[in-house]
């Protein structure tokens, strides 16, 4: 969405009888304006330099060649013009509000916003200006402002579809699904055709889980344009989402169909291969994704994981490594590469080495915690076993795999109290889990508790 940007129209004076240089000006300006609404900016600059030249305090004309100059990319002379017309004219908002706009398509917003303070203050009831901040205070990451103007905005110009959405899409980035689904739903009702609206409030939906609304909003945008790749891509997601790969899959090939260069069509439509267990399929995404963006780091990633789960740990360890190649803060690519060495070549120290990037990237990931604690426990160093599988449970208590490990660790060191504790837990965890009673029982017996053991065997 562009900002809001005044481009003046004055009544037509017709050339009989036009004999002041006051006239003549104002007869360029429109033929001016008329070529600025047929996109011709060369010839309107063309037409507000002879009113300007006919007229030098026609403040008008420089606020519409400014627009012109703005429109094709020239934003300094734009400015230039907008500060000569407020020279002119010291209450023009609409320049004040036009050279903000420009200020903020060179980047700086705090000249943008200054700009558009004064507007709004000579013109409290300018809904566009507080629209226009509102984008300039997204620009800045300055949320909660944001949302006031286009508030203010809306509280002005109820009608106004675009502040509804606008204010939807930072609800939206500020995880306020609800807020967002609201302003999007108001977006519609406003302009029942919106269709980035409707893509929009699905992927809220998606957000919350609800992703037959989300499918129907998708459905709606299909209908208003159904060239759009994107629109088939977000309902490929949520028919994934909801694990109809056979249904995502077709939306994936139409994704791809209309555009062939867009890598997100192959890469989710590798995603659902993957999923559905046909990992040649997925493979043949993933490659043609990284055909078209070798420096695709996602895409290694997911090729690394298929190659991982089809036993190629040597080309799983490759794309992971190229993976942090391109993205080196991607934990999962550490992680992954981690477990390929651990679970896949038994080469525990660069797993651990692995593990404790992950670690250091996220140190909340339990998963990786944990699988440090096995690649110790595989080097027989039992102490920072128990450290990381004790770190894993003060992370996510509900890590069974963990108590089970470090119950098996305490057993190895002969403390069979701990370990029995620590099996109990995942037996209050996972009430059927065999393994757990199994190991109870071992240890029980190690203690000379064998009607405890006999019970546990039962099990």
């Amino acid at each position: 969405m562009g900002k809001y940007i005044y481009i003046i129209a004055l009544a037509l004076i017709t050339t009989i009888g036009c004999t002041t240089a006051v006239d003549k000006a104002k007869n360029f300006n429109h033929t001016g304006l008329t070529y600025a609404e047929l996109g011709q900016y060369h010839r309107a600059i063309e037409d507000f330099s002879q009113a300007i030249r006919l007229d030098p305090k026609f403040a008008e004309a420089y606020n519409n060649r400014g627009v012109s100059y703005k429109l094709k990319g020239q934003f300094d002379q734009a400015i230039s013009d907008y500060t000569k017309a407020i020279e002119l004219d010291p209450k023009y908002y609409k320049a004040y509000n036009n050279r903000g706009v420009t200020y903020g398509c060179k980047g700086h917003y705090d000249q943008e916003i200054d700009d558009l303070n004064r507007a709004i203050e000579i013109n409290p009831r300018l809904a566009e200006a507080y629209f226009n901040r509102g984008l300039a205070y997204d620009d800045k990451g300055q949320y909660d402002l944001s949302i006031s103007d286009f508030s203010k905005a809306i509280e002005l110009n109820p009608k106004d579809s675009e502040a509804y959405y606008k204010r939807g899409q930072i609800y939206y980035e500020k995880g306020q699904h609800d807020h967002a689904i609201a302003d999007y739903s108001k977006t519609i009702e406003i302009n029942p055709t919106y269709f980035d609206a409707y893509i929009n409030r699905g992927i809220a939906y998606d957000n919350k889980g609800q992703f037959d609304r989300a499918i129907a909003d998708y459905n709606k945008a299909i209908e208003i344009n159904p060239k759009d790749a994107d629109a088939y891509i977000n309902r490929g997601n949520a028919y994934d989402d909801k694990g109809q790969f056979n249904l995502a899959i077709p939306d994936y090939n139409k994704a791809i169909e209309i555009n062939p260069k867009d890598t997100k069509g192959y890469i989710n439509r590798g995603i659902a291969y993957y999923a559905k267990g046909q990992y040649d399929q997925a493979i043949s995404d993933y490659n043609k994704a990284i055909e078209l963006n070798p420096k695709y780091a996602e895409a290694y990633c997911n090729r690394g994981f298929t190659y991982q789960i089809k036993g190629q740990f040597d080309r799983a360890i490759a794309d992971y490594s190229k993976t942090i190649e391109l993205s080196p803060r991607d934990l999962q690519a550490y992680y992954s590469r981690g477990l390929v060495y651990a679970q896949g070549k038994g080469q525990y120290d660069q797993a651990i080495s692995d593990f404790n990037k992950a670690i250091k990237l996220n140190p909340k990931n339990d998963k990786a915690y944990y699988d440090r604690g096995m690649a110790c426990c595989y080097k027989g160093q039992y102490e920072k076993a128990i450290y990381d599988f004790t770190k894993a449970i003060e992370i996510n208590p509900k890590n069974v795999d963990a108590y089970i490990n470090r119950g098996i660790v305490h057993k190895r060191k002969g403390q069979f109290d701990q370990a029995i504790s620590d099996y109990s837990k995942a037996i209050e965890l996972t009430p059927k889990l065999a393994n757990a009673y199994y190991n109870r029982g071992i240890a029980y017996h190690d203690k000379g508790q064998y009607d405890q053991a006999i019970s546990d065997y039962a099990c």
